[in-house]
């Protein structure tokens, strides 16, 4: 049996956020950065010849399918010095193996062993086993013979190759099914391929289930080990290639660039238009700087293909260099949750990121070198905000001498404690004496972390975010619950809450209560809008001395 190279030989990653990886994939005829598009290309009706592609657009790499070009073309690819000869083209030639045409047609003409010895022989640098793909419509027991199948073959593959120098894909099925392709992720992936796929996507983004397949790429990104690259088939429009990228995607391939030219449809990085519909184009790439759509139209309709299948992929290669650098600068998320509001069902997609935001925040960097921004719940599955929740809970003690919890609200400017409004608790604590105030923990309760001791308020990132006001009702409720929490699990003796009724209500006043009677602690709390400041730092002195006397 033939041996791969060991994966630190083949992928590299240089840097990296959420799931999303810029790499260095070394294929026998070139080494390729990721996250990387696969255009698809067709030998019979391509609309931009293989050499412009790498010469003009910048694509490292393409995809053909094999299939197709075995039963056209045969033993000439190989006669004419294999794939890259034939289609004049130096960069990196991925190869499908017929899959998707058992997916629309039922069958192929071809067995695996013929179509593994096809594609060594013509050349390919990475290379797909012939899997069975799981419908979107058919049943689980159906699902579970194109499992089992796949898995037979990918089994009986070893025993089939031939060439070391081929990057092997080991595609992952199951389809909507979730459990089966949990299970199909973990036989795969113990099996030594250097790149898996996810297979059977098309239907699913086709029927615009996002969430379904976000739901799918985490469960394959689970179960695969995490350093090998994965691909995802026919990824399609630019508007969720960050989604893709976020959770784990290093790999994708599309032909809706050429497709999507021959319909007359426009993309853009939101969407797409149709050609008869527009009077102005948006873009300003090579070939709309010099064109109108009134003018396009007047062409022939040869001329208006190849017009929008240039367009189309400049818009595909400028996004993936928007996330390229997105990922360098830490702000995929931002990057991506932008992308998302362009359509309802992307957006649902990035809603369930919150049911694997553990496995999110375990391989996303701990530090960054610059903030974020945080514009409503739907980021309190950011990693940097379930990473500090879980550190705070594990790892973090309030000072062996605090007895009274003061929780005062956040301000405008950061870091908290060097705000002007901290001047007026500076000045509250020198009014208790300084043997009372050694006592009392000041703390912040602001969005979207939950409670910050002051003490931490310039560790990453608590001071180093901006977030939208007012905040909407899932985050301040998740604020009072972490508010809660964080009572419920230190041993102070008592809380008192400067609350901060215009941008909180009484939400988390009402939630420290609760946690405060649950645990039979003092409680008190002030509202800030009283007449006089001294009005109120009366009252907050009180208070703070009756906690610390209660006890």
């Amino acid at each position: 049996m033939c041996r791969f190279r060991p994966l630190s030989a083949i992928f590299e990653i240089k840097e990296k956020d959420l799931l999303g990886r810029i790499g260095k994939l070394k294929t026998r005829t070139a080494t390729v950065e990721t996250p990387l598009l696969f255009p698809v290309i067709n030998p019979v009706n391509q609309p931009i010849s293989c050499k412009r592609l790498k010469d003009v657009f910048g694509c490292q790499a393409i995809i053909t399918n094999s299939y197709i070009n075995k039963k056209r073309f045969g033993q000439k690819i190989i006669d004419q010095g294999g794939l890259h000869k034939f289609l004049d083209y130096d960069g990196a030639i991925m190869t499908d193996s017929g899959a998707y045409q058992i997916l629309v047609y039922g069958e192929v003409e071809v067995t695996q062993k013929e179509i593994v010895a096809y594609q060594e022989g013509i050349g390919s640098d990475i290379a797909t086993i012939l899997d069975i793909p799981t419908g979107w419509k058919v049943t689980k027991e159906e699902a579970e013979l194109t499992v089992a199948e796949t898995h037979r073959r990918a089994e009986a593959f070893f025993k089939e190759k031939t060439r070391d120098d081929v990057l092997w894909v080991g595609p992952v099925q199951g389809g909507r099914h979730l459990d089966l392709v949990a299970q199909s992720a973990q036989i795969m992936g113990k099996l030594p391929f250097p790149i898996h796929a996810l297979g059977s996507p098309t239907e699913v983004m086709e029927n615009y289930r996002y969430d379904v397949l976000a739901d799918m790429i985490l469960t394959c990104r689970k179960g695969i080990p995490i350093e090998r690259p994965l691909h995802l088939f026919g990824a399609g429009h630019p508007s969720m290639f960050a989604l893709a990228v976020s959770l784990g995607c290093d790999l994708f391939d599309s032909a809706a660039y050429a497709l999507y030219a021959r319909e007359g449809r426009y993309m853009t990085e939101n969407g797409t238009w149709r050609l008869d519909q527009m009077d102005y184009f948006p873009c300003t790439c090579p070939r709309c700087a010099s064109e109108t759509p009134e003018g396009l139209r007047r062409k022939s309709a040869k001329e208006r293909e190849v017009f929008l299948a240039e367009h189309n992929l400049y818009v595909c290669m400028a996004e993936l260099r928007r996330i390229k650098q997105a990922i360098r600068d830490g702000r995929l998320w931002e990057h991506t949750e932008m992308r998302l509001h362009a359509h309802p069902a992307l957006l649902s997609a990035l809603k369930r990121v919150c049911d694997s935001e553990d496995f999110l925040e375990q391989f996303s960097p701990r530090a960054k070198s610059s903030g974020f921004f945080y514009f409503d719940s739907v980021g309190l599955a950011r990693p940097e905000i379930v990473h500090y929740r879980k550190r705070l809970n594990s790892n973090y003690q309030p000072p062996a001498n605090a007895k009274v919890l003061f929780l005062v609200p956040q301000t405008r400017n950061k870091p908290f404690h060097k705000a002007p409004e901290m001047k007026k608790i500076r000045q509250l604590l020198r009014m208790i004496g300084e043997d009372l105030a050694s006592q009392i923990h000041v703390c912040v309760y602001a969005a979207p972390f939950g409670v910050i001791p002051l003490e931490l308020d310039e560790v990453y990132p608590l001071s180093q975010h901006e977030a939208t006001l007012p905040l909407d009702i899932e985050t301040i409720n998740y604020v009072a619950s972490q508010a809660a929490s964080y009572i419920k699990n230190n041993g102070y003796t008592g809380v008192v809450v400067l609350n901060d009724r215009k941008l909180w209500k009484d939400t988390v006043k009402t939630a420290v209560l609760a946690a405060c009677e649950e645990k039979s602690l003092y409680f008190a709390a002030q509202d800030t809008n009283v007449e006089g400041t001294r009005e109120m730092l009366n009252h907050l002195a009180d208070a703070l001395r009756k906690g610390l006397s209660s006890n």
